[in-house]
């Protein structure tokens, strides 16, 4: 594969091959945004107008639940994001996203997203795509429900999940569904029998 080949088609690709004139009319309808950290994409209660391929940073979904912060989940490029039902259904989103990193994103809007859909290709990318972010949605809600908040965390170190270096305490421990202290506990605890 080309290693100079743009990186939202290289993402593409990794999912099914495009020709050269498909890539043109989505290449087309792509524009690049480099985004400073700590700036809102998506606020809670509009409409998300966009499709986003984040090439580099790091992204969070969250949601305010009685004053407080509290993330959903994150992602990590290289990959696609959107708030899925408001981007479909044009309603309101519950969720707001947010650049935890300094982020070079390109968007798409919602019209040239749908319009693209005359090609199959693209519908077979977009419909692989969701079963992917389905999948991980089931994931995610399945730990959640059956595990505890340490034993989640001791997955993410096996796992050596990035979310663990690249995420501050308070949106890792609120990711966990804990308080702060309570995530500075486990990370004692697990330290202290690490060293025994």
């Amino acid at each position: 594969m080309n290693r100079y080949m743009h990186p939202v088609r290289r993402f593409i690709h990794s999912y099914i091959e495009l020709n050269d004139a498909e890539w043109q009319f989505i290449e087309a309808c792509l524009t690049q945004l480099n985004i400073p950290a700590g700036e809102i994409l998506l606020e809670e209660g509009r409409i998300c107008r966009y499709l986003y391929f984040l090439e580099s940073g790091l992204v969070r979904f969250f949601v305010w639940r009685d004053g407080e912060d509290i993330s959903k989940f994150f992602t990590f490029p290289p990959f696609c994001f959107t708030s899925q039902r408001s981007f479909t259904n044009e309603e309101p989103a519950t969720e707001s996203i947010e650049t935890l990193e300094d982020s070079i994103i390109w968007r798409m809007t919602q019209k040239d997203a749908f319009d693209l859909f005359r090609f199959p290709n693209w519908n077979t990318f977009v419909r692989r795509l969701i079963q992917d972010v389905q999948y991980d949605t089931e994931m995610l809600l399945e730990a959640l429900q059956n595990e505890t908040a340490e034993n989640r965390y001791r997955a993410m170190q096996q796992e050596n999940d990035p979310i663990l270096t690249r995420v501050s305490q308070k949106h890792l421990a609120s990711y966990l569904g804990i308080a702060p202290q309570s995530l500075s506990r486990i990370r004692k605890k697990i330290a202290s029998k690490n060293r025994s």
